[in-house]
């Protein structure tokens, strides 16, 4: 595996007074991005890495009025979780980062933030899902996106009530993420009374044929797959290339507008939960619409919506604990505490306030339809984290 990539972007600082540039040199604060840059999901977490640019780039006055100046550090994580964790390390050692957006995929953010938890760097993830991101009670961990025991049900009701299905097929792709997701479905169908005829994990990323071969004999009503854009559409394309045309559920991992492009005709009757809200469904999303694509030269996604929110709460945070600490450079474990305690209202995405464990109290899960390569709003449902 090569080496971490180091992306820094750098923003210039807005100082008070003529005065302000010289006494502000050593109060420099960071905030970093941890998300796949490079690689087969760079698409998603470039995205993060974009929304949290924006973030910055309008804290930056905040931060200056207090003689700090603002920049932001993105590290590649590759989706990799011995890369991510490596890129944890190296933010641990820089004192100057005071918090961190994300990590993208769950398999990465679970050892990553393992490694940031002595530093007290504090986290809001944008992305990750798995029950096990903060069911280990991590007091540097928040998410601001459903959890798969929320994820996973929802995508089931739908399956139940929408679909109609008497029997499912459960795949996953055997990642933290994916098996937790499928595991979820699998539990809430049974409980329901669904018959799931199989479940099983596919590493399998080039020739499906075995799989769908199995699917073709137990001949389900729907297929639901706990897995990621980029090994999810080539199965759909083998799949309605196979003649097998039934109904594709998946979750987040399916938002992406990849997904369509490696499909082809295989992306249709395809339906996926998604964390991160469709950009147009946001009604106060049209304003930083316009400047991402203004900035970027691309329209954003749900994953830059998400990412800028979650950059947005990381910086209140600091913020709150730099006017604690008499307008100075807070500590981490001040940053940390900050983060965890506040809420957080006028969000795109709403309101934010986490439990003890750093879950997001309520939020909302969408269920999209893809057709070709449009996707489509089905339906919003609102979830609330366990109470604790």
């Amino acid at each position: 595996m090569s080496a971490t990539t180091r992306m820094t972007v750098t923003l210039a600082a807005l100082l008070l007074g003529s005065g302000a540039s010289a006494q502000s040199a050593g109060k420099t604060i960071k905030i970093a991005t941890l998300s796949p840059l490079s690689g087969s999901l760079s698409s998603l977490g470039v995205q993060v890495r974009n929304g949290t640019q924006l973030a910055v780039n309008e804290a930056a006055p905040a931060f200056a009025k207090l003689g700090l100046k603002l920049q932001l550090v993105a590290f590649d994580d590759q989706a990799d979780p011995a890369t991510g964790t490596a890129a944890a390390r190296k933010i641990a050692a820089d004192r100057q980062i005071l918090a961190v957006v994300g990590a993208l995929n769950s398999g990465v953010t679970i050892p990553a933030t393992a490694a940031l938890q002595a530093s007290r760097v504090a986290v809001v993830n944008s992305a990750s899902t798995a029950n096990q991101v903060t069911d280990r009670g991590l007091k540097n961990v928040n998410r601001i996106v459903p959890r798969d025991d929320a994820q996973g049900p929802a995508g089931a009701s739908f399956i139940r009530s929408t679909l109609k299905a008497k029997k499912v097929y459960v795949l996953n792709d055997k990642t933290a993420y994916g098996e937790g997701l499928a595991r979820e479905v699998e539990r809430s169908l049974k409980a329901a009374g669904v018959k799931v005829v199989a479940s099983e994990g596919t590493e399998e990323k080039a020739d499906f044929s075995g799989v769908i071969a199995k699917i073709r004999l137990q001949k389900p009503d729907v297929i639901y797959f706990g897995g990621v854009y980029n090994q999810v559409g080539v199965f759909l394309r083998q799949l309605r290339g196979a003649g097998v045309m039934i109904p594709v559920v998946g979750g987040d991992g399916l938002d992406s507008s990849e997904l369509s492009k490696i499909a082809g005709p295989g992306a249709r009757d395809v339906y996926y939960t998604t964390t991160a809200a469709p950009v147009e469904s946001l009604p106060s999303a049209g304003a930083f619409a316009a400047t991402y694509r203004k900035t970027f030269g691309m329209a954003p996604q749900g994953f830059a919506v998400f990412g800028y929110d979650a950059a947005r709460v990381a910086l209140r945070g600091i913020l709150a604990a730099a006017k604690a600490a008499q307008n100075g450079v807070p500590s981490r474990e001040q940053v940390q505490s900050a983060v965890r305690q506040g809420t957080y209202s006028g969000l795109l995405t709403g309101t934010v306030a986490f439990n003890s464990v750093g879950d997001r109290r309520e939020a909302n899960l969408y269920v999209m339809k893809l057709s070709g390569t449009k996707a489509t709003l089905s339906t919003t449902v609102k979830v609330k984290a366990p109470a604790r």
